[in-house]
């Protein structure tokens, strides 16, 4: 106890090392757990999207992108499949299919258009307002809402890619009907609308003002409406009659399909149906394409354990250095405590404890960060998925 009470206020006199080497030491103990605890929930995270959906159907290409696109939303963007695709899924009865669009975005966030089976498939309640139930409507993420400071009642306006993606394409004003509770995945960051409110945007479907009045009907005028009448940049009550959509809907794009079988054999069943490479569309398991791209992403995580452990190393030594050269430097002080009666042994133990408080002390600072990172992890990372697609 004299020992410890010795070297704590050996310790607090030399605030200033003590502080450095505390650091130091916790530093080292700290960034390979954080570090290994990010990179687990990372994996995790990625795989957990992918399993949650059993099959995707969509154009034949890559399938790491049509995979991103549908379920993490981001900027690849897969050639369209057509509708049709989804009511062959729901002729065959084998299955649930949920299309979604995503070509367009708002404020910097995906614009995701798709049908109400969405929300059910993927468990997504509204934290407040409510659902999708009229052509326009937006729902939005619980990260849209927090990042562009918009809730129920606001609006948003689509945007076009790029400038040059401006061919058939009007900007939108959407009603934010409803913000979703927070879920820690992709969905958090994007705005949902119906599926035939992204054909608007595409410009596919459309809405048409009246060029003459009543009065002017009653007295006779000869202006007659026709295709080239101005198009409405926001639905309302009183002209959302007035959309239509032009064309077969079983054309009209998706950027893919959710399928999600009645059963495995279903599931077996509706593969098959997809194996011919001569076909314009193809049906993966995004848990196979995800653990695919984990795989190659964590192919340099055995590295940068090596890394770290010669970084820890080299950090650990350069403390032992520190506490030695310390030492080093209290000879004079060692001395005079063993000519005023001090055995070899106290001294030892003086310098053992003083070891120990500082190990201690950078323990419970790295053990509070792990901490932290382990509770906010799958926060953090949900954020890094979505910022990086």
């Amino acid at each position: 106890m004299n020992a410890l009470y010795l070297a704590f206020s050996y310790l607090r006199y030399n605030w200033a090392r003590s502080l450095v080497l505390v650091l130091v030491a916790a530093l080292i103990m700290f960034v390979p757990i954080a570090t290994q605890t990010l990179l687990s929930t990372s994996e995790r995270a990625l795989l957990a999207r992918g399993e949650a959906t059993p099959l995707l159907l969509g154009s034949r290409g890559s399938q790491l992108d049509l995979t991103m696109a549908a379920l993490y939303f981001s900027e690849e963007r897969p050639d369209p499949v057509a509708m049709r695709e989804v009511e062959t899924v729901w002729d065959s009865g084998l299955g649930v299919p949920i299309p979604v669009h995503t070509a367009f975005s708002s404020g910097g966030f995906r614009i995701v258009g798709t049908t109400l089976d969405y929300f059910d498939f993927r468990n997504l309640d509204t934290a407040s307002g409510r659902g999708l139930s009229v052509l326009g409507d937006a729902v939005i993420g619980s990260d849209v809402a927090e990042t562009l400071g918009k809730g129920v009642g606001d609006t948003l306006v689509s945007a076009p890619e790029n400038l040059f993606d401006l061919d058939g394409v009007y900007p939108l004003e959407m009603p934010i009907v409803g913000v979703l509770a927070p879920t820690n995945t992709p969905d958090d960051q994007a705005i949902f609308v119906d599926i035939k409110t992204a054909w608007v945007i595409q410009g596919i479907g459309h809405g048409h003002e009246n060029v003459v009045t009543a009065d002017e009907v009653a007295a006779g005028s000869s202006v007659l409406a026709n295709a080239a009448v101005v198009q409405y940049q926001r639905i309302t009550e009183d002209n959302i009659e007035s959309f239509h959509f032009h064309g077969s809907q079983d054309d009209f794009p998706a950027s893919a399909v959710i399928v999600v079988p009645n059963d495995t054999r279903s599931s077996t069943v509706l593969k098959g149906r997809y194996l011919d490479s001569e076909l314009p569309t193809q049906l993966i398991e995004p848990a196979g394409v995800i653990q695919g791209l984990v795989d190659r992403i964590f192919r340099i995580k055995s590295l940068l354990d090596v890394v770290t452990a010669i970084i820890a190393i080299a950090a650990a030594a350069a403390v032992g250095l520190a506490v030695f050269l310390s030492y080093r430097l209290r000879a004079r002080e060692i001395a005079t405590a063993v000519k005023l009666g001090a055995q070899k042994g106290m001294v030892l133990r003086l310098l053992a404890a003083e070891t120990f408080t500082l190990l201690l002390v950078a323990g419970s600072i790295a053990a509070i960060g792990a901490t932290i990172v382990s509770r906010n992890a799958e926060a953090w990372v949900g954020w890094l998925l979505a910022l990086g697609t």
